[in-house]
């Protein structure tokens, strides 16, 4: 058809628009009045025509102008939208605010203004918004409204003053009943998001007495632990009231587990497993626990369960069994190499046939090698790994150093971490693994050195502290700058058993036997480590305690047989099993 005879786009509309009405002739409706005026028709295809001319400015002040003046909230969302578009944060804000003093009853309005003062980093312009959102909103929603606000605010560079501008009216949201638990739980998740950590445990506990019944102000205390120490005693009241409240119990076991205190997190989990048998993750994770704590046995018993009830579970898209008896049997396989019991070992690891699992299958054959007099082999297994992404060849150096750090070949895992850290510069774990590895070389000014570079690379890194405080203490030298260290590392990991194990060791050193004596016995509590026994042991024997120090390091023998800081401190204090 030529150009010229193309019906137009209004002609369509017109046709039909018709056809339309003559088909409705045989069931008639009433016509309804349009409110859209000429000027104002004329105002809207204007807006749309600059638009799509690329002229958004222009098209956002007319539209915003017909807003104003109709008050029609689709129009007003139409230009924030444009706003957006065009990446004009102001523009949409502007937009946002003429939207709610046109229409000052719609909570599209309030929540649209209320997001983009959020976006746009202006916290003191919060408050209006939410408040009028919260007026709006009816009493038994206003709960799901609180609840949103962490989502909302989570990005906010400014932590601090989101507290400041909000908590007036979580204040508020207190005092009624119907919103009361939510107001202080989100109040206290806010302040703990800002730093103001003493504030968010005092907002914990109030939450804790308005509903004593309620899981979340333990789970928020759960959260609190590493930055307060005194938050976990709140999930263990809980508990003790509601013993059977499982998912508290094991988000609490796995909150022990990433601080170490691997003997603390197995109970927990231990007593999920009696109470409530049937979930398998629970035995999985005592599994895992058990074989940390170097109890190979009790580790093989939990695992097998777990995958007893793994193979029971009826089958379900969202879990993937496979993967998860892949999981179970890799650990099986290091809990029979524990045992001595290699062939067994061998077994297991020939069930796990992921190829995401290949690294660290190949790595316990390695294992498996090395403690059978192998090394040059299980060296070789590994490099001989293929190498497909980036990280497989730092994943290759880290398990070679690991083989040879178990076998105490320190000079040679000092060299592959020295290439490792060639190849990936400034990773901070692999320059804390060759400080590491330095430090047994005897090469203590470069131990130091290396443990500097990780602290000014990531000041957070409280192993580094850690590491430096005690290698200080340990030598005996400036322990007041070792104590300074050590205590910067709690500050980041409080209750880190190896963490409070290493503040135990200044304290002897510095003389403090008493203090010493409370913070070991902590720490060895929290984790029976071989080396944690040693230092508990010697406190033991130099305060007259022989009986208990020899019990204490035949428990860290018979977990970890052969270990160097044991044997060199009963040598050293000439004390006879």
């Amino acid at each position: 058809m030529p150009k010229s005879l193309r019906p137009a786009p209004l002609r369509l509309a017109l046709i039909a628009a018709l056809l339309g009405s003559s088909l409705a002739q045989a069931n008639p409706v009433p016509p309804t009045n349009s409110e859209l005026d000429a000027p104002l028709f004329y105002q809207l295809l204007v807006g749309e025509m600059e638009l799509r001319s690329g002229q958004p400015g222009v098209a956002f002040q007319v539209l915003l102008d017909a807003a104003r003046r109709t008050g029609d909230e689709a129009l007003f969302r139409r230009v924030v939208d444009i706003a957006l578009q065009a990446r004009a944060g102001d523009q949409a804000l502007t937009a946002a605010r003429a939207w709610r003093e046109s229409v000052p009853e719609s909570v599209e309005a309030q929540q649209m203004t209320l997001q983009l003062v959020t976006l746009l980093n202006r916290p003191a312009d919060i408050t209006a918004p939410l408040r009028s959102l919260l007026n709006l909103t009816p009493e038994d929603k206003r709960a799901g409204v609180l609840a949103s606000l962490p989502r909302l605010f989570q990005r906010s560079p400014e932590p601090r003053k989101v507290l400041e501008a909000v908590e007036p009216l979580l204040q508020e949201q207190a005092r009624e009943p119907a919103t009361r638990l939510i107001a202080l739980l989100v109040n206290g998740r806010l302040a703990s998001v800002a730093e103001q950590h003493g504030r968010a445990l005092e907002l914990v506990r109030q939450a804790a007495k308005a509903a004593p019944n309620a899981e979340e102000p333990a789970l928020l205390a759960l959260e609190l632990m590493q930055a307060r120490e005194e938050a976990e005693g709140l999930v263990a009241d809980y508990l003790k009231g509601h013993p059977d409240a499982h998912s508290v119990r094991q988000a609490y076991g796995r909150a022990l587990a990433r601080s170490q205190r691997s003997a603390d997190a197995a109970r927990e989990f231990r007593m999920v497993t009696q109470r409530s048998p049937e979930l398998p993750s629970a035995w999985y994770a005592l599994g895992a626990l058990e074989l940390d704590l170097r109890h190979p046995e009790a580790a093989e018993l939990a695992l097998n369960e777990f995958i007893k009830r793994i193979e029971q579970l009826p089958a379900d898209k969202d879990f993937d069994t496979q993967e998860a008896l892949q999981q179970a049997w890799l650990q099986l396989a290091q809990a029979a190499e524990m045992r001595g019991d290699f062939k067994a070992a061998e077994t297991w690891l020939a069930k796990v046939d992921n190829p995401q699992r290949s690294t660290e299958t190949t790595y316990r054959r390695a294992s498996l090698l090395a403690r059978q007099g192998k090394l040059d082999q299980a060296r070789k297994l590994i490099q001989a790994q293929a190498e497909t992404r980036e990280e497989d060849g730092r994943n290759k150096l880290v398990a070679e150093a690991q083989l040879l750090r178990e076998a105490q070949q320190w000079k040679q895992a000092y060299e592959v971490l020295e290439q490792a850290n060639q190849r990936f510069e400034n990773d901070v774990d692999l320059i804390y693994e060759q400080s590491m590895a330095a430090e047994k070389l005897g090469r203590l000014e470069q131990m130091e050195a290396l443990l500097r570079r990780v602290i000014a690379l990531k000041p957070e890194h409280y192993h580094a502290y850690n590491a430096l405080g005690y290698a200080l203490a340990d030598r005996k030298e400036r322990l007041a700058e070792a104590r300074e260290l050590i205590a910067k590392a709690l500050q980041y990991a409080p209750n880190e058993p190896f963490i409070v194990d290493s503040m135990g060791w200044v304290e002897y050193r510095l003389g403090n036997h008493e203090a010493a004596l409370k913070l070991l016995r902590q720490a060895y509590q929290s984790r029976p480590d071989a080396e944690i026994a040693a230092h508990l042991g010697e406190v033991l024997w130099i305060n007259q305690q022989q009986d208990e120090a020899r019990r204490v390091w035949a428990e860290g023998s018979k977990r970890d047989p052969g270990n160097e800081a044991l044997r060199e401190t009963q040598l050293r204090l000439k004390a006879k099993p």
